[in-house]
């Protein structure tokens, strides 16, 4: 799955945990399983934190570092992109 797709994909997903409080409860639980559910590879092993916005509270996500291996147009397509809501 490309960047771009994944995007989409997690798009879905959080519009979902929206629309759905059951849903996003067992996101917010579990997310791994929902996520591996939805059809988001998550590796064994690795730890799936949801955190949520609020009008008080913006989490920023700090990337991790390249180790050097990646290109400016491969880090660009990793990105998911920045957005800022305010009410």
């Amino acid at each position: 799955m490309n960047a771009q797709e994944q995007q989409q994909l997690m798009g879905k997903i959080i519009a979902k945990a929206w629309a759905d409080e059951a849903y996003k409860q067992r996101l917010t639980d579990n997310p791994a399983n929902v996520l591996n559910e939805e059809g988001v590879p998550v590796p064994e092993g690795m730890t799936v934190k949801i955190v949520e916005n609020t009008p008080a509270l913006f989490h920023v996500i700090l990337p991790q570092k390249s180790d050097g291996g990646l290109t400016d147009a491969m880090l660009d397509d990793a990105v998911g992109g920045f957005y800022l809501c305010n009410r």
